[in-house]
């Protein structure tokens, strides 16, 4: 066909043919010369053809043209369509470039083109692939009404056409076409699948009458399309499952003929009558999601507690992913299968809660409302339907078993996990659930999974027909089996549980989807009409909600059938089991790849049970571990969850927060930082102190010191019992031996002689004396202190020294026995006994002298006994002696007074003789006669 089509091509610009020096009918020319001319050196001489061979030249050089312009021009046309105008014409002038046209001409008009598919495809994202031939057209069918047509029904067939290709088509047709009966449910999976249209398996189109013309469609435009057929005109006579079709045929531009652009298939079942036994359905009606509690809680006493974000809000609140599914599955006959942790999680909620900040503090939650109201509607909607409580959070039972198993203690919470499972379940709906059942992740098992499972309290697995195989029955056996040991596995129907996978936003996705399902139940239903059987379904945890909506359409469908009728999951458990159904668990090795490599680490088991070591180490110190054990207890539960599974950085952030809140509760009960300390003497004590910033007691805990030193004794172990919000102050008698340095360790331990935080480490320098040391200082204080009282007492007996610069004039003794300062030649009265001016001068004697000193220091005994001269009389001459030169130097000047400085004087006298007596120490006062011979009375 090609050389046909190249029959009528001109010959292919820049070739040369030469005529000159040829023979037999040949000429010769070289490639890029002119006709005739020598070879250069290094070219080869081409042999020029004859007439006939020059035409095939041609011919030869059109093909090649034609099949470079496709390419140029950014898309390659199908074989079809290029050899199809050969053949309608006979010749290819349309197909050969014209004559006279330059390839550089050709070269920019498909540059031009490329340029144009290029906008069409960054305006419409869904040209970028653009579909050729079949593809041309997306036909998609959004709607199939009524789902299980019955006889004298019309079928409404409603979507949209997009053109997904660079071009324009033209005026197009739709046309309804009814394929063939599938028998089987391999067929309908594989009709399901195929794309673009095949001649003889998409059947033929129905009546004209029941087609549809379009006008012409832009690329990247899309336009919606409606017709109804009745049931009649499809020709469905045999019962069964028939494939549907819509087909555009059309011509798009630059095609000279007409061809199928687009074609959407869907299924219709049809059951005239009852099939035999009808097949009992379970459907499960699963409802989880994502942890959103953190660990911690307020020091409140409600304990309020933290959650992660307000992102629950979302899928509680109206239109909401969780409130629509219990809005569509109150009205269907499902099993409720639920994680008690989203209901516990829901429960708080409809209380006091706070919302952590990224700052690390809290703010008041938002969504009471949205929780009372989702609960209640969850309450109401279960009453009177089985339901299913899954192990708390809902664990991953084949990472246990596969990771899990190698770290110790990482089964032991499934038990209690179940059992709060329960508990959640009662307390936040009011109905007892069942908790029988394990669900290993994708329904998957092995020999190690079921042994996890029953662990937990299970006695019913639920797997999945793609992991429990059954390969030697020609038809779907019921779902339970028994695999020993009282464990009964409920292998669910793999293609009917993952029916509703993938993006159901799509309207014509989630329609096909629903009709799929619906006809794979009628054909499994029809693979042994005489025997009844249980079949499951189990679909994703967490359909979201289109999914959800979709699976609600295709279980009103099938139930509403005549074909099938629903059952409770309890049911299926206690179904008499198929006999030639396989009941051999796969071995390990069978375990998918793809789902072994979603599973969580070892790492992360290693991790949960560190965080379970602290909080065991914990919960013994505190008075009220009520308080923390069951809030970290349950986030320790949530990081084995499956709903980690694809989303690693989401699981280790989650424990990573989960243990950190823990450490940082642990460390407010720690020791406070010593610095470093002195001790003097063998013995001393330390203190060191205990702070408790917890806001309940703390009881159980042992401080130990130790030393690096063995010469330091640090004593023994004390308790310690601290109130909330205090700190105590724990004193350690020691002993030292020697001196020098020493680091003392400071531990916290719990009553098992765990460690209990972290070490805390001080400096000790040791300066010890010996008792001879102490004895020599002793007695060296005691010298001091008596030589202090001597001269203390001596000092007192001596009394104040006498100002030798005082101007003292003792006169004879009154009858008090004052004595008389006067310095006038008259005498005054005087003491009989008391002293005697013996030289006659009015001066006194030595014995006077000697008196006043004397009576001050007896004047505390006796004040008003008289003294008499009893001193050594040598030592009164001196002092006599040495008082008169002192006379004689003061009266040579007071001679030259007059008589009224004279008086003034004898008054200065007394006066100075009168503070003499005071500072003597007399304490009574005493009178004397003025020495001015006045008759005043001087009191001192």
């Amino acid at each position: 066909m090609a050389e046909a089509a190249d029959s009528q091509a001109p010959p292919g610009p820049g070739v040369r043919y030469g005529t000159s020096g040829s023979t037999g009918g040949e000429s010769t020319a070289t490639a890029g010369g002119p006709a005739g001319a020598p070879a250069p050196p290094g070219r080869r001489r081409v042999r020029l053809p004859a007439p006939a061979a020059r035409r095939r030249w041609r011919r030869r050089a059109a093909t090649v043209l034609l099949a470079a312009l496709p390419v140029l021009a950014g898309s390659a046309l199908p074989a079809g369509a290029a050899a199809q105008p050969s053949r309608a014409s006979g010749a290819a002038p349309h197909a050969a470039p014209a004559a006279g046209q330059s390839l550089a001409h050709q070269a920019r008009q498909a540059s031009a083109q490329q340029q144009a598919s290029a906008q069409q495809a960054a305006t419409h994202p869904q040209l970028r692939t653009a579909g050729t031939g079949s593809r041309s057209v997306e036909v998609s069918l959004n709607q199939v009404t009524p789902s299980v047509p019955a006889a004298g029904d019309t079928l409404t067939l409603s979507g949209t056409l997009t053109n997904t290709s660079r071009t324009a088509v033209g005026r197009a047709r739709l046309d309804v076409r009814s394929g063939p009966k599938l028998d089987s449910r391999s067929a309908i999976e594989q009709a399901g699948a195929r794309k673009g249209y095949l001649s003889g398996a998409d059947g033929t189109a129905v009546a004209r009458k029941y087609s549809r013309e379009i006008g012409g469609i832009a690329p990247g435009v899309t336009r919606p399309f409606s017709i109804k057929v009745p049931v009649g005109a499809l020709h469905l006579d045999a019962d069964g499952v028939h494939q549907i079709a819509v087909s555009l045929t059309g011509r798009a531009r630059g095609r000279g003929y007409d061809q199928v652009l687009g074609i959407g298939r869907t299924f219709v079942p049809r059951q005239q009558g009852s099939p035999g036994q009808k097949t009992k359905f379970t459907y499960l009606w699963p409802l989880m999601s994502t942890p959103h509690l953190t660990a911690r809680t307020e020091p409140d006493d409600q304990q309020t507690p933290v959650f992660q974000d307000e992102s629950l809000i979302d899928e509680l609140k109206p239109g909401g992913r969780l409130q629509e599914m219990v809005e569509l599955g109150k009205d269907l006959p499902v099993t409720w299968v639920l994680d008690p942790d989203l209901i516990a999680t829901a429960d708080m909620m409809s209380r006091r809660y706070r919302v952590a900040r990224e700052d690390g503090g809290t703010t008041a939650g938002k969504g009471q409302e949205y929780a009372r109201q989702w609960l209640d509607e969850l309450e109401k909607a279960v009453q009177g339907k089985e339901v299913v409580a899954l192990p708390f959070a809902d664990p991953d039972l084949a990472s246990l078993a596969h990771r899990g198993k190698d770290v110790p203690g990482a089964l032991s919470s499934l038990g209690s996990a179940t059992a709060l499972g329960r508990k959640a379940i009662e307390v936040a709906l009011h109905t007892k659930p069942s908790t029988d059942f394990a669900w290993p992740y994708e329904g998957a098992v092995d020999p190690s999974i079921v042994d996890v499972a029953t662990s937990a309290g299970a006695r019913n697995i639920i797997a999945r027909s793609d992991s429990i195989r059954d390969s030697r029955l020609p038809y779907t056996p019921t779902s339970a089996r028994p695999i020993g040991g009282g464990t009964t596995a409920l292998v669910a129907d793999a293609r009917l549980s993952k029916e509703f996978e993938g993006d159901m936003t799509r309207a014509g996705t989630a329609s096909l989807a629903v009709q799929e399902f619906v006809s794979q139940s009628l054909s499994l239903a029809r693979q042994m009409p005489t025997r009844q059987r249980s079949v499951v379904v189990a679909p994703q945890r967490r359909p979201t909600t289109s999914q959800a909506q979709a699976m609600a359409a295709g279980i009103r469908a099938v139930h509403g059938s005549n074909w099938a009728e629903a059952q409770r999951l309890s049911d299926a458990a206690d179904a008499r089991p198929d006999p030639g159904a396989d009941r051999r668990v796969p071995g390990a090795a069978h375990y998918p790849a793809a789902l072994r490599r979603t599973e969580l680490p070892k790492a992360a088991f290693e991790q949960v049970r560190d965080t379970k070591d602290t909080l065991d180490d914990f919960k013994v110190i505190l008075s009220r571990a009520d308080r923390v054990v069951p809030p970290f207890g349950n986030a320790i539960d949530r990081e084995i969850s499956n709903t980690w599974r694809g989303d690693v950085k989401g699981a280790v952030t989650f424990r990573d927060a989960v243990q950190k809140d823990l450490l940082d509760l642990k460390r407010k009960v720690r020791l406070i930082k010593k610095s470093d300390i002195t001790l003097s003497g063998r013995e001393a004590t330390i203190p060191v102190t205990v702070q408790n910033n917890l806001f309940q007691r703390v009881d159980g805990l042992e401080l130990e010191l130790s030393s690096s030193r063995i010469g330091l004794d640090v004593g023994d172990a004390q308790q310690v019992k601290v109130d909330g919000g205090h700190s105590q102050s724990i004193k350690f008698d020691t002993t030292a031996k020697n001196n020098g340095r020493a680091i003392v360790y400071a531990q916290l331990y719990t009553a098992d002689h765990k460690p209990y935080g972290e070490v805390m480490k001080f400096r000790v320098n040791v300066t010890s004396i010996t008792s001879t040391v102490l004895i020599v200082i002793a007695v060296g204080v005691l010298l001091m202190v008596l030589a202090g009282v001597r001269m203390y007492t001596q000092r007192k007996r001596r009394g104040p020294p006498p100002d030798p610069d005082a101007l003292l004039e003792p006169g004879p003794d009154d009858g008090d026995g004052s004595a008389d300062d006067g310095k006038s030649g008259g005498a005054g009265p005087r003491d009989e006994d008391g002293p005697h001016d013996e030289d006659g001068t009015g001066k006194p004697g030595p014995a006077s002298q000697e008196q006043q000193p004397q009576q001050d220091e007896k004047s505390d005994e006796k004040s008003d006994e008289k003294q008499g001269g009893k001193k050594d009389e040598n030592r009164g001459e001196k002092e006599d002696t040495a008082e008169q030169e002192k006379q004689e130097q003061r009266q040579e000047p007071e001679k030259e007074k007059g008589p009224d400085e004279d008086r003034r004087a004898s008054s200065d006298a007394a006066t100075d003789g009168g503070s003499a007596a005071g500072r003597a120490g007399t304490d009574t006062g005493r009178q004397t006669d003025s020495p001015l011979g006045t008759g005043e009375k001087v009191e001192r």
